[in-house]
């Protein structure tokens, strides 16, 4: 059915294709981007002659025509026609915690590899940043404005909130509110979903200040304690935490509006659909006026979502992987709608459209994946924001103009 868009040599032993590709998702990312911390930006390298397609591993924005688009387009509909059953879909809901679990038991901190390409595309997170003065807004935690996520029809509140004496109207404070954690920090950061730690220890190593205070969590009970039994871990400047945050009851250490940058590294699209809108509006909500979303994760009709077999599909775009985790491909429009209602303002809405080659075995995949940069508004702000330091907005990858992955599927 999908041919066009990935063809191997040699047939995957049955059971086993799926995983491998799941396993190559992130090994062949890491594997290119790793090479040095001064890599280009994603978007730079471009197939003009067919030809010399397996000169290089991989080729940015490659255009798809109108047979692959259609392709693909079926593809999806047959998954959709065989769903998983109703059982296999609560068991994929109930027990994602023990399934993620079950995935670091097996693969502890071999699967995957650092992320050092994180301060080329997201320079907020290099200490050059958060020690310049510039562009740096300043208020105080009794002026800002907990209410960031409403509908159509709910308006925000307009009254001042002390969000240090207030509780949260989402989640609660694990500790004191006028005492906690990194509250005398210069800049704080917030990873959800840390997995064994491959994003926070390059974060740790690049920023010595000890002005940096670095908060991550995840809902798998592994993953968190290899990261706080690395030796990499540095428990002064780093709090690792068990949360599931797509709960409303879980408990986190801080409080509202405290945070600089919260990082969303294919996180978001491992839970519910459903969950999503009050997982960002409760993000939203620990986000500093001012402060800012990283956001990568699949895009639609990407390689991994057209393999999933029959009876894998739990709802539309959202699958089960074979060890029982589970993904979701998003649109840029799906995006800039749940950040759009948790009252942020886009900064970067792009689709990574990358054609990755295996030269020795002359294998073509074809990969989507979105990029995205949310910044929660300066109080009284309802003007777009100003580029956000070290942003280089001028890459053509940081085109907000796109509608979709799915409305250009060609480009895909």
């Amino acid at each position: 059915m999908f041919s066009r868009l990935f063809r191997a040599s040699k047939p995957c032993q049955r059971g086993s294709s799926h995983q491998l590709l799941f396993m190559a998702e992130f090994s062949a990312e890491n594997q290119e981007y790793n090479k040095s911390l001064k890599r280009q930006q994603f978007g730079n390298r471009f197939l003009t002659d067919p030809k010399t397609v397996f000169e290089h591993n991989s080729w940015d924005n490659v255009i798809w025509d109108e047979a692959q688009e259609a392709e693909a387009r079926r593809t999806t509909q047959e998954q959709l026609a065989h769903l998983a059953t109703e059982a296999d879909q609560e068991k994929y809901e109930n027990e994602a915690d023990q399934f993620w679990d079950k995935f670091y038991s097996v693969h502890e901190n071999k699967f995957f590899k650092d992320r050092h390409w994180l301060f080329t595309e997201f320079p907020e997170l290099a200490p050059e940043y958060y020690q310049s003065t510039e562009n740096k807004p300043t208020y105080s935690l009794k002026e800002t404005n907990v209410d960031t996520c409403h509908s159509e029809n709910q308006k925000p509140s307009k009254e001042p909130k002390d969000v240090l004496q207030g509780q949260s109207a989402q989640f609660m404070l694990a500790e004191p509110k006028d005492v906690f954690q990194g509250q005398s920090a210069q800049f704080r950061i917030f990873e959800v979903g840390c997995g064994v730690g491959n994003t926070v220890f390059p974060i740790l190593k690049a920023n010595n200040d000890k002005g940096l205070m670095v908060y991550c969590c995840d809902f798998a009970k592994t993953a968190v304690d290899m990261v706080k039994e690395s030796k990499e871990y540095e428990p002064e400047r780093c709090q690792a935490f068990l949360c599931d945050i797509s709960d409303p009851m879980a408990t986190v250490p801080f409080p509202d509006n405290s945070l600089d940058v919260i990082i969303l590294i294919f996180v978001l699209s491992a839970i519910s659909p459903d969950k999503f809108q009050s997982v960002i509006c409760r993000l939203a909500g620990f986000l500093k006026p001012g402060g800012v979303i990283l956001f990568r994760d699949y895009g639609r009709y990407d390689l991994a979502q057209l393999r999933f077999k029959k009876g894998r599909c739990l709802g539309e775009n959202f699958y089960a992987r074979g060890d029982g985790t589970r993904v979701y491909f998003f649109t840029q429009d799906e995006l800039r709608e749940i950040m759009g209602k948790a009252g942020l303002h886009e900064k970067q809405n792009f689709v990574d459209r990358r054609l990755q080659v295996n030269r020795g075995r002359q294998i073509k995949m074809y990969r989507v994946w979105i990029q995205c940069k949310y910044v929660k508004p300066l109080l009284g702000d309802t003007s777009h924001v100003k580029p956000l330091l070290g942003d280089t907005s001028q890459n053509i990858n940081n085109d907000t103009t796109d509608t979709s992955v799915q409305s250009v599927g060609s480009s895909v």
